[in-house]
């Protein structure tokens, strides 16, 4: 028994080596840092309103849901919220999971058929990885963005079931998919496109509907649409939309469905207030867009690499794993929360710090916080980093 944990002793010290050490630091309910780690990014976790519906689900419900959505844990609160994301999305129905992470694999394994093929982007979340290789299916991986790539992986399915899976913007540099291109490409060769919508929703497209509303597919039959509820929505759990023939193939077939205990319905409650605060929310997603050009801005003239945003997630290229991870504790120090990012979690090779705009922080907060930044920057940090650790084992080709 001794020699397996001796072994992962070995392992911890290897990744200690190599500044991959992972941490968890619990914070208090009165924390005071300045939050550019976080995803709340329209600040509705704390809303009164936001708080004031999830109490009263709380008190009415208990603390739980007591079981699976098919046993006891289907309440009002849950198919209130249901409803109210499909119209906010323009899908023909959606469904709420216990989480974004099995939302997607759920997704994943619901569209596979007999040979199906996906085309996955090399940078998409390690949650739609994970589905594809759950899955069983075949997996090509495609460059970045890359459209022409997909679509020669498709021409070279002809005949076979397919799905082209990506993020709408992506979690580690806030780029933007090229939606409509991929959707016209998928279309073409028949084939769905599922996209993540994670960091869209609440940010994005008209009454913040999210990216594949922006791109005007909103309740395209060949459009499937995941999030979650914890970024921009303030609250915990994941959805899928799209038609109703699909969800209701999800109800009845999908085990990460069907077998996880619901989402709390207080959660619930409390994301259904939040939502029809950020839908009428254009003056946060105004104030959101400003904020991501003003960081942008202010890290550029200190000489830093920064990623140029299409939403609300900013990266800062470090020079490596180790310099990310003391840049990141030296914000800490100063009482400023970033996001350290470090393989294998990046797709690139590349260690940085992620910043997320919150419009909930003060002003005067935020743009000190970006000084910090700059002032804890370490030697050389526009310098892109070597590789660390080869980008396919992030992103992997399942047989």
């Amino acid at each position: 028994m001794a020699d397996w944990l001796a072994a992962l002793d070995r392992r911890a010290e290897l990744r200690a080596r190599a500044g991959l050490t992972r941490r968890l630091r619990p914070r208090p309910a009165d924390d005071v840092v300045v939050d550019l780690a976080g995803n709340d990014y329209l600040g509705l976790a704390g809303h009164p309103e936001v708080t004031a519906a999830a109490t009263r689900a709380l008190a009415g419900y208990g603390l739980g849901a007591t079981g699976s959505r098919l046993v006891r844990g289907s309440t009002e609160a849950h198919h209130d919220l249901e409803a109210a994301l499909a119209d906010w999305l323009g899908t023909g129905r959606s469904l709420v999971f216990s989480s974004g992470y099995l939302a997607n694999l759920g997704a994943i394994r619901g569209l596979v058929q007999p040979r199906t093929l996906l085309v996955a982007d090399a940078h998409n979340h390690a949650s739609l990885i994970d589905g594809c290789r759950i899955s069983g299916a075949e997996t090509v991986v495609t460059p970045h963005g890359d459209v022409a790539a997909v679509a020669r992986a498709l021409a070279g399915a002809p005949g076979r079931p397919a799905v082209v899976v990506t993020e709408s913007v992506f979690s580690v540099d806030g780029d933007l998919a090229p939606l409509a291109d991929l959707h016209a490409v998928a279309r073409r060769h028949g084939a769905v496109l599922l996209v993540d919508d994670a960091h869209a929703l609440g940010v994005l497209g008209p009454g913040g509907a999210g990216g594949v509303a922006a791109a005007g597919l909103a309740g395209a039959p060949d459009v499937v649409v995941t999030a979650t509820l914890s970024k921009a929505l303030g609250g915990a759990g994941g959805l899928v939309a799209g038609p109703a023939e699909f969800v209701r193939h999800l109800i009845e077939t999908g085990r990460t469905f069907i077998f996880d205990t619901a989402l709390p319905p207080a959660v619930a409650a409390g994301v259904r207030a939040a939502l029809d605060l950020a839908r009428a929310g254009d003056d946060l997603r105004a104030e959101l867009a400003d904020r991501a050009a003003a960081t942008v801005r202010r890290l550029r003239a200190a000489g830093l690499t920064v990623s140029v945003p299409d939403a609300a997630v900013v990266s800062v290229t470090a020079p490596g794993p180790q310099a990310a991870t003391a840049w990141a504790a030296a914000c800490a120090d100063r009482g400023v929360a970033v996001g350290c990012f470090r393989p294998p979690s990046t797709p690139d090779n590349r260690s940085r710090l992620r910043l997320t705009i919150g419009a909930g922080v003060p002003r005067a907060d935020f743009d000190r916080a970006l000084d910090v930044v700059v002032a804890c920057a370490p030697p050389a940090a526009e310098a892109p980093a070597s590789a660390d650790t080869p980008t396919q084992a992030r992103a992997g080709v399942t047989p």
